[in-house]
């Protein structure tokens, strides 16, 4: 983890905590491929941890910190989260389905993206050229094609255990507890299940979400 005073230290901690746990959880399974889950459910163990363990803040900060926790974190989730992941994903595909596209139109359909998914909120002017070229930064383009979609089903996934956990956070985490453990002994949809969650990512799932993570953004941003 990092120590360096920021918001991150904590986050990171909780993160890769998380998928410490899992490996921990699904370690007794005799056969060594089960021990390893699906890429998207890896991620739901460790951003679930942050928000499960988020819970506790009380811990270590006083009120006015945990505000702040929430507020830094819960914009995150958004915009560095789920905003981004589309960016990324809607940007792989239009790579991949016009191989013959030039710098130009690739750093071009960047800024369009940026645009439509929230950068034009954010004056520009006299920076076009560094926006267009903000995606060179996403180790993920050059070293793993495709791989980022699995951060928002799995931010989606933590946020659903997130919300359990408001009612009754015991129970939130035995269905953490026990989806882990099963390691990638069995398919996505049924390791969301096990977690109590609905593997399903249509408006009818996704609103509600949206709308309690506003909620919950609200009380924190008074």
């Amino acid at each position: 983890m990092n120590a360096i005073g920021t918001n991150d230290d904590l986050e990171t901690l909780m993160h890769e905590g998380g998928h410490a746990f899992h490996a921990l959880a699904c370690a007794h399974d005799p056969l060594l491929d089960y021990r390893h889950a699906p890429i998207e459910f890896c991620e739901v163990a460790s951003m679930s941890m942050e928000l499960l363990a988020a819970t506790q803040l009380s811990v270590c900060y006083d009120e006015a910190q945990q505000k702040r926790w929430w507020r830094i974190h819960l914009e995150s989730m958004v915009m560095r989260g789920l905003i981004s992941v589309a960016k990324i994903d809607a940007f792989q595909h239009w790579m991949y389905e016009n191989p013959t596209h030039t710098r130009v139109q690739r750093n071009d359909k960047w800024t369009e993206l940026s645009n439509r998914f929230g950068s034009d909120l954010v004056d520009w002017s006299g920076f076009e050229e560094n926006l267009g070229a903000q995606w060179h930064v996403i180790l993920h383009l050059f070293q793993v094609p495709f791989y980022y979609i699995e951060y928002g089903i799995a931010q989606l996934g933590a946020i659903g255990l997130w919300l359990h956990s408001k009612d009754d956070l015991a129970a939130a985490i035995a269905h953490y507890k026990k989806a882990l453990a099963l390691g990638g002994s069995q398919r996505l949809p049924a390791l969301f299940e096990a977690a109590g969650l609905t593997f399903d990512f249509s408006e009818k799932t996704i609103q509600p979400m949206a709308q309690e993570v506003l909620s919950q953004w609200k009380k924190v941003s008074q």
